[in-house]
Parts: C-alpha cells; sequence; structure tokens
C-alpha cells in the first residue's frame, strides 16, 4: 500500500509539473487506465497546461511524419513491384489492340463508323494514340482533331501544344470549339479537352470487337469460375 501511495504521489508531482500521461505511464510502470484513473482531479497551472499541450501537438506531427514516411516507402515498393510486374509483359499488337480497346470503351465514342477520342489528359492521349499507331496499320492522313478551350485560352498556344503530342499536324485541326466560361474561374495549366477522331469503319467496329471479346471470353470465365 505504501508503495503505491508513494508512486501516485510521484504521479501527481509529475502530472502537475506537465508531464502527459504517457510519460508518467512509462516512468511510473503503471498502466495509462491507472494513471488516468490517479489524475483525474489533478489542477494544472497554466504552464503545465502548456506543457502537455506542446507535448501532444509534438506528438501529432511525429506521427504525421511517420506515416508520410510509410506511405513513401509503400509507394516506392509500390512502384518498383509494378514496374517488374509490366517489364514481364511480353509486348506485342495483340496487346497494344487489347489495350487501346480498354481505353477506348472508357473514353471513346460507341456505336459509330469513326475512332474518336476524347479527353484533356496529355499522358492519356499519348498513350491511346501509340497503342492506335502500334496496333494498326494506320494512314496518318485519316486523323482530325478538334479542341476544345475556354475563352481565357490562347487558341494558337493550345493548337500548337495538342500538335506536338499528338504528332497530327495542324492542317488536320478543325477550328477550336470554345466552351462557355464566365471567366471568375480558371484552371491552372489546364490544356483545354482535345477530340481525335479516326475515320476508319474497319477499325473502330475491330475495337469494339476485342471489347466484347475480352468480357465475354475472358472476364466472363473468371466471373462464372
Amino acid at each position: 500500500m505504501a508503495y503505491n501511495i508513494k508512486k501516485r504521489s510521484k504521479a501527481i508531482l509529475m502530472r502537475q509539473s506537465g508531464f502527459s500521461l504517457n510519460e508518467i505511464s512509462k516512468e511510473s510502470r503503471i498502466a495509462k487506465s491507472t494513471a488516468s484513473l490517479w489524475l483525474s482531479n489533478v489542477k494544472l497551472s497554466p504552464t503545465a497546461s502548456r506543457r502537455i499541450k506542446d507535448k501532444q501537438t509534438l506528438g501529432r506531427q511525429k506521427a504525421i511524419i511517420s506515416r508520410k514516411k510509410m506511405n513513401k516507402d509503400w509507394e516506392e515498393k509500390l512502384k518498383k513491384n509494378t514496374m517488374k510486374m509490366v517489364k514481364k509483359i511480353k509486348f506485342s499488337k495483340e496487346i497494344a489492340k487489347l489495350c487501346c480497346s480498354l481505353i477506348w470503351w472508357c473514353e471513346g465514342n460507341k456505336n459509330d463508323s469513326t475512332v474518336r477520342f476524347t479527353n484533356s489528359d496529355p499522358t492519356l492521349i499519348k498513350d491511346f494514340l501509340y497503342l492506335l499507331r502500334f496496333g494498326f496499320l494506320i494512314n496518318e492522313s485519316k486523323f482530325r482533331a478538334l479542341i476544345h478551350l475556354h475563352g481565357y485560352h490562347n487558341e494558337k498556344d493550345q493548337m500548337k501544344f495538342w500538335s506536338e503530342v499528338t504528332n497530327i499536324p495542324l492542317n488536320q485541326f478543325y477550328k477550336s470549339y470554345q466552351k462557355p466560361n464566365t471567366g471568375k474561374r480558371k484552371h491552372k495549366d489546364y490544356p483545354g479537352c482535345i477530340a481525335i477522331s479516326y475515320y476508319d469503319v474497319k477499325i473502330a467496329k475491330e475495337l469494339e470487337a476485342i471489347y466484347n471479346a475480352f468480357t465475354l471470353n475472358k472476364l466472363g470465365a473468371f466471373v462464372n469460375g
């Protein structure tokens, strides 16, 4: 009993000096719940309260830094693993056609005789066109492009930008479409949206057929066991 009284007295003094429950628990070798019970009625001075608050703030900051480091390490590991996975895939025209059809189905037109793909992400546009050009026999003169811009865009600059991204000559671009904009809100670094059209009914139908075949055969077999 005397031992517990001595521990409790020490815990009270520590609390009055601004030590946290965790610190007191570790120093006194008692459960945190016990420390909380012993010290629930201890009145803290402004100095002690400030010290505890500062420790809590520091603890939260350390926890944030620790989580950020864990997330960064996890992302680095994920990046390495996915890079290894992708490198193991043997790239071919068949793979290019399949990937192209999947991307096209998400962002492209449906039930048309034209391959049309619309997006504002330059990387996705590049990827789609690379897959299309690699997987199919392409006549570059059949490409057409239409960019959708806001009033704050410089049409000449954006057309040049998208021409470089797509490797489609400017003379194959339609007159840009100006989207209504109040002018109050500008999207920083937003390059506008581009619609790529490739006029070839056979390729359009093949993309659709590949997507349907993949869905029915591969995914269907997986879902149905």
